[in-house]
């Protein structure tokens, strides 16, 4: 990542009150970029962008990418060289819940913000973030490769899989040409760290248990996932950002951002290294109740990053975990939790 690049570049960022875009808005603005922000109200309270004052640094606006008129407003005004799309409905659980607006958000939202797009002169680079849940998960014990095809059993992951469908389509038909920005999309593991505070997550369950002096309910303790700290996914959409740029079209494709193999780990594992990491008698427990389908393994093959881009994880997943901790004891203690964000940015990039 090269921190010059990014002083006084404008950058339009999509979900930046969210937990990913918390911590990328903040990553940014520490290198001078100058940042607006258009997303709903923080999803969660309380929500790490409130508790790090993510709003100090960039222009945000509050505003949703399913009103097409008002994103594309946004968009002009803001003029960007660069956009980063994170904005979405994140949560598998929910998509049960809320299938069409899960629909409506993750696939119209991608439309109309690449028809936003469309209008601005300036604009280099796109990046549209989905999920690696996008792939039509066959339970391979092997990753997933980018050509692999796009699918998902239940409506937040074939939502993530259209909004590829959607972006791939936009590229050909729109920004094939030389002289038009370059558009990619990212496609991370399951993501971790400390300020995420939404609900049916493993982290934010175990610490809501933890902190209510309840055991820690688990659904699938043997599921498989390719866990990651949220750096290392958002160090690739920057590093894939600068390469659209300077690099050109062979960048503008679908990119698989995953840990290694040694941390592509069950949950149960998960629980009891955090719990151990914890102390304080933090316990966990199988939840045998009735719950909606989920894939037992998911599996990422990072080798186009890691090959074309000089993209790797930084942090091992013990580490990861350390950090979790200690972001989350600094927040039971009311220490300076945008003080502790910029540090680990910091110490990652210092690796």
């Amino acid at each position: 990542m090269d921190p010059g690049f990014w002083r006084s570049r404008k950058v339009f960022l999509t979900g930046h009150t969210g937990f990913k875009g918390s911590w990328l808005s903040l990553w940014l603005a520490r290198h001078g970029a100058l940042v607006t922000g258009y997303a709903l109200e923080p999803p969660t309270d309380p929500s790490l962008f409130e508790m790090a004052g993510v709003a100090d640094d960039l222009h945000s606006i509050e505003a949703d990418v399913r009103d097409a008129k008002r994103l594309a407003e946004a968009v002009e005004a803001a003029d960007p060289e660069i956009v980063f799309h994170l904005a979405a409905q994140p949560l598998v659980r929910e998509s049960y819940a809320e299938p069409a607006e899960t629909f409506d958000t993750n696939v119209m939202g991608t439309v109309n913000l690449l028809q936003a797009i469309r209008a601005c002169d300036r604009l280099k680079a796109v990046v549209v973030v989905t999920s690696d849940k996008c792939y039509d998960n066959q339970e391979w014990h092997w990753g997933y490769r980018e050509d692999e095809p796009m699918g998902g059993a239940d409506p937040y992951s074939a939502s993530k899989g259209c909004a590829e469908l959607v972006t791939a389509s936009f590229r050909r038909s729109f920004f094939a040409a030389p002289d038009t920005a370059r558009i990619a999309s990212g496609r991370a593991g399951n993501v971790i760290g400390g300020g995420d505070f939404a609900t049916d997550r493993l982290i934010t369950d175990i610490m809501a248990a933890i902190r209510n002096g309840e055991p820690v309910r688990i659904r699938n303790p043997e599921a498989v996932r390719p866990w990651q700290h949220v750096l290392e996914p958002l160090h690739g959409y920057l590093l894939l950002a600068e390469a659209l740029v300077q690099r050109g079209e062979d960048f503008a494709c679908g990119w698989n951002f995953g840990p290694t193999d040694e941390d592509v780990r069950p949950v149960r594992w998960i629980c009891d290294e955090l719990t151990r990491r914890w102390g304080q008698g933090a316990t966990w427990a199988s939840d045998s109740g009735s719950h909606p389908h989920e894939a037992t393994y998911l599996k990422l093959d990072s080798s186009r990053a890691r090959n074309l881009l000089g993209w790797r994880p930084k942090l091992r997943l013990h580490e990861a975990l350390d950090w979790i901790v200690s972001w989350n004891k600094e927040a039971d203690a009311q220490g300076d939790l945008r003080a502790r964000t910029l540090h680990e940015i910091e110490t990652y990039e210092s690796l």
